[in-house]
């Protein structure tokens, strides 16, 4: 397997988190893959890393990929970016994600941190998840 469904995840999940009411509700649409240059919103998200390892085996081309969808906030406390955090999480586990390329598996949470930055003005919650991609 390789590399080659990455992109089409990456759309997958950056499609799911913006069409959900619930999460507009909360952030509008400040989901970013690049943060833009400028003034930010309070609150928005961002799509990060990733690590992609080849699953295949006989019966399959299947390529497992851990990313990461990191909340940022100025409000003050962890209440605000918690519940952000816990949308986006609702949002993508178990998800029917539509690839335009392979098919999704399965999407699981593996874990997360939340914490200050390190001028103490902004909080983030980093998100990891796990995808198992099947190139059809």
């Amino acid at each position: 397997m390789s590399y080659a469904l990455s992109s089409a995840l990456q759309a997958a999940v950056y499609g799911a988190l913006i069409a959900d009411p619930a999460l507009q509700a909360l952030v509008g649409d400040a989901v970013y893959d690049a943060v833009p240059k400028g003034t930010l919103p309070a609150t928005y998200i961002t799509l990060g890393p990733e690590n992609a390892v080849a699953r295949a085996d006989r019966s399959s081309a299947a390529t497992r990929h851990d990313f990461v969808v990191s909340v940022h906030t100025e409000a003050d406390g962890f209440q605000t970016i918690k519940d952000v955090a816990a949308s986006v999480s609702d949002i993508l586990v178990d998800a029917p994600l539509t690839l335009s390329r392979g098919s999704l598996s399965t999407l699981d949470f593996l874990r997360a941190k939340a914490r200050l930055s390190t001028n103490g003005q902004m909080r983030q919650v980093d998100l990891w998840f796990r995808a198992r991609l099947e190139d059809d």
